[in-house]
């Protein structure tokens, strides 16, 4: 990865950074689906400069780098294009090369704890071939795989699921095929080397890496 572009994100009175993380990066995907091969496959990687790692949470800061092999994959990509209705609210560099001085290699990979009940629900009604909203408010019946424990519950609700701690930050999108509102995980792990050079369309990969400075 060669050149990048970086892009801050400005909050004010009119929005906080959680909401303007997910209108900038709902961009952000759109265009990038735009890049894809037939395979499903885009040239162009992000990264999060001021992501911060802690053992209780991590925040993704107000920063998004996209990273490419070379400047005619981020002019083609056009970032101000994708952006314009939120410029009062970002700031974008020009494309510029990667240092040569760098403090290492982060893969950013989305992570889909099994902790969140959304999820889980969006699972349950695609195996039972319901609807996404019926499936997060229904009552769920086990009874039909009755449990030798007599303390085990038969009926439950995904929406009353309490909420479970996890450490990885995330951005609130929406889906761009059914409309249902989702959390992207995302999770930094450091690494030694460079590797792969492309990602998903929402410029991730748990295989790929991207350099940081």
């Amino acid at each position: 990865m060669k050149h990048y572009l970086e892009i801050t994100l400005i909050e004010n009175s009119d929005i906080n950074l959680f909401s303007l993380w997910s209108k900038v990066f709902q961009q952000i995907h759109l265009g990038l689906v735009e890049m894809q091969d037939d395979q499903g496959r885009v040239p162009i990687g992000l990264s999060f400069p001021e992501y911060v790692t802690g053992e209780k949470y991590s925040l993704l800061g107000g920063k998004l780098r996209l990273l490419a092999k070379d400047e005619d994959t981020l002019v083609k990509f056009d970032t101000a294009k994708w952006l314009s209705r939120l410029s009062d609210y970002v700031d974008c560099t020009s494309i510029r090369p990667v240092p040569e001085k760098l403090t290492g290699y982060a893969i950013y990979q989305r992570e889909q704890p099994k902790t969140n009940k959304e999820r889980l629900a969006r699972r349950y009604a695609k195996r039972h071939g319901m609807d996404y909203e019926t499936a997060l408010n229904g009552t769920i019946d086990l009874t039909a795989k009755a449990s030798p424990n007599a303390a085990y519950k038969m009926q439950f609700r995904y929406c009353d699921m309490p909420e479970k701690s996890v450490a990885t930050p995330f951005i609130r999108l929406k889906s761009l095929g059914g409309g249902q509102t989702f959390c992207l995980w995302i999770k930094k792990t450091m690494v030694a080397e460079p590797s792969g050079t492309t990602f998903s369309s929402y410029g991730l990969s748990a295989v790929s890496s991207v350099p940081e400075f």
